[in-house]
């Protein structure tokens, strides 16, 4: 399997590329479902990349307008699809690098019969920059980036000052940015970050809210800002097996002003 590193257009990436190969049946479900439900994105010269001039059409798309919801690092879709089966009358687009995570959210898109959920092969900046118009996304999640947790890669981080601002002027007013993490020293980064945002409001900050247990509560003393689990966000087995091993999980939850 191999690893390695690309960058765009001189600015690091938030991710590596790792693949493996499909399963027959996935594989098959992927064949078979790619050209309806998989954005057909005209790239520059990287891999990952948009083209500058292409936008997400909601008619083209969707085969309708809805507001919309927009996952990034979409993984095997088990937030995504929950969240389609759950608000069938949203629209939901999952971004995604790896293919083998969007074969996976193919699958279960076509078991349950999904009309409401489209997926995107790309670099997630790349679809905010040039795939979302300003103002027209309803809700923005991010659950459980990587953390790039040494020091000599936190440079990689997805959420950073110029990230948080691209960010906000893609939400609609009123709309919602929703993270979540189980590594504490990018949660405090990312609230720290979020906060310098003009466009963002954080209603949690100065609350007692305690983060997912177990762990420690120290991110609970007034002016945290970290909010109480978003009830729309399925419990996956990762987020198990964090909690199982003693990791706190902290939710945020921006609202654009």
């Amino acid at each position: 399997m191999e690893s390695k590193v690309v960058t765009f257009q001189r600015r690091s990436v938030s991710f590596v590329r790792r693949e493996s190969r499909l399963g027959p049946q996935v594989q098959r479900a992927w064949n078979e479902n790619y050209h309806s439900l998989v954005i057909d994105v005209p790239r520059t010269t990287a891999s990952m990349s948009v083209a500058p001039g292409f936008e997400l059409d909601a008619v083209r798309d969707f085969g309708r307008v809805a507001p919309l919801v927009v996952e990034i690092g979409s993984g095997t879709g088990d937030a995504v699809v929950h969240g389609a089966l759950s608000r069938p009358g949203t629209n939901f687009l999952a971004v995604e690098v790896y293919a083998t995570g969007l074969a996976a959210t193919v699958t279960k898109i076509v078991h349950h019969n999904l009309t409401n959920v489209r997926l995107v092969h790309a670099d997630a900046v790349e679809v905010l920059e040039h795939m979302l118009r300003p103002q027209t996304v309803d809700e923005l999640w991010i659950f459980f980036a990587d953390p790039w947790h040494k020091n000599r890669h936190r440079k990689r981080r997805l959420v950073d000052p110029a990230f948080a601002e691209l960010a906000a002027s893609r939400l609609a007013h009123g709309g919602m940015l929703r993270l979540a993490t189980d590594w504490a020293d990018y949660a405090m980064q990312m609230r720290d970050v979020l906060a310098a945002c003009d466009s963002l409001t954080n209603r949690y900050v100065g609350k007692l809210t305690s983060p997912s247990a177990p762990g420690t509560l120290a991110a609970a003393d007034p002016g945290a800002g970290f909010a109480p689990r978003f009830e729309g966000r399925v419990m996956t087995r990762f987020e198990q097996k964090g909690l199982a091993s003693g990791r706190t999980i902290y939710d945020l939850e921006l609202q654009r002003a």
